[in-house]
């Protein structure tokens, strides 16, 4: 059982009636704070991460088959297969079973709680965190003036129509945050952590998280690394806090700053084509 966060230690009452003298107790040493110890192993990340691969290979082909076969029969299924609604859905289905699988790990011990098991713990102050990131949004869309950006990129294409924009907004802000942070800082981490200690983690942790969204970034080291600093961020909140909760709403603010800017700027999604003039 793990020491609790923060712990406040009461000094000992002193002995005898009310009204008699009292004497302090001897001084009381805080509990050391024990390192990430999870229940689960770097075998059972990996398994979480060929079941994730597998589950969206799964699901596109399972949802272009039927996509070409109800909605699109004129089109190649190659084609189909590209469109980014059919993406997102497959994406959306995978990560649902991905979820299950994470519950499945923790729940090989019926004793123990999921949200206790991956450090959820919900902050006090969530404002402060969503706060933080807006203004994560802000200060490294200012970084990025300063790195060579891509005049486009792969997920350009989800920004066709209105439609497929405000598909990949919701699911920004939604599912595929909380899917992300449950792996990268609360299962990926821990496990981390526990071998190679808080540093090297949190850089090793931010790496996976900037080298996964690479192939949708065109693999430019440019916008790759903003994602990699993002993810910087999520994991010091992470060691810091002890929370994936609070580094789950930075990610979603983070995310949703994004979107209003680009509702902002075409219009409530109206005048796509003016975000190329960007």
């Amino acid at each position: 059982m793990s020491a609790p966060e923060n712990p406040q230690f009461q000094p000992i009452p002193p002995l005898g009636d009310a009204g008699a003298q009292s004497f302090p107790g001897p001084p009381v040493t805080p509990l050391p704070v024990l390192p990430e110890d999870p229940i689960w192993s770097g075998w059972d990340v990996l398994q979480i991460v060929l079941v994730t691969i597998s589950s969206i290979f799964v699901f596109v082909l399972a949802i272009t088959f039927a996509a070409h076969y109800y909605l699109y029969p004129q089109q190649e299924m190659f084609d189909v297969g590209k469109l980014p609604l059919v993406t997102v859905a497959a994406q959306f289905m995978a990560y649902l079973v991905v979820l299950a699988f994470m519950f499945l790990i923790v729940k090989r011990y019926p004793e123990r709680s999921f949200l206790r098991e991956i450090r959820w713990n919900w902050p006090r102050t969530p404002a402060f965190y969503l706060l933080g990131g807006v203004v994560l949004s802000f200060a490294l869309q200012g970084v990025a003036h300063f790195l060579p950006m891509p005049k486009e990129l792969p997920i350009d294409t989800f920004f066709q129509t209105a439609k497929e924009a405000w598909v990949l907004s919701i699911f920004g802000v939604t599912l595929a945050p909380l899917i992300e942070e449950f792996f990268f800082r609360g299962f990926l981490y821990p496990v981390l952590a526990r071998r190679w200690g808080v540093d090297v983690s949190i850089l090793l942790t931010s790496a996976t998280f900037g080298l996964i969204h690479a192939p949708q970034l065109g693999k430019a080291w440019g916008p790759v690394l903003i994602v990699f600093l993002v993810g910087v961020v999520l994991t010091i909140t992470r060691a810091v806090t002890k929370s994936v909760a609070a580094g789950l709403l930075i990610h979603i603010a983070y995310n949703g700053t994004i979107s209003v800017l680009l509702f902002w700027a075409s219009d409530g999604f109206r005048h796509l084509d003016k975000l190329n003039n960007m």
